[in-house]
């Protein structure tokens, strides 16, 4: 994590520097060897930099909320909300909600059986 770090705050300083994402990749290729990010990840980096992005830590994924539309199905939500409130395993909850009550995953739902 720390290496593709680097790498990115070098990709940010030739994105300052006014040097495309092709002159970009031979640079890092000689810098870090092995290590260096894929040609499709500095053209991924490379793009948003030129385009004004200030940042390169690339913590901006966890700033979404559930409303993006990648919140996760409902009863997975509600396993985790319920075990997380009563402080019990996820897989007592899951056995309480499947077994006792009946209930069944049809389309991300739970229904009864």
């Amino acid at each position: 994590m720390q290496r593709s770090l680097e790498q990115r705050m070098v990709i940010k300083f030739c994105v300052k520097l006014e040097k495309s994402a092709a002159e970009t990749i031979p640079m890092l290729k000689k810098a870090f060897g092995v290590d260096c990010l894929s040609d499709r990840q500095i053209f991924r980096w490379h793009k948003p930099l030129a385009e004004g992005r200030k940042d390169a830590n690339g913590k901006n994924r966890a700033a979404r909320t559930a409303l993006d539309g990648h919140q996760p199905p409902v009863p997975t939500t509600i396993v985790r909300l319920i075990s997380e409130t009563l402080d019990i395993t996820k897989t007592i909850v899951h056995e309480i909600v499947s077994e006792s009550l009946g209930m069944r995953k049809v389309c991300a739902k739970l229904v009864p059986k």
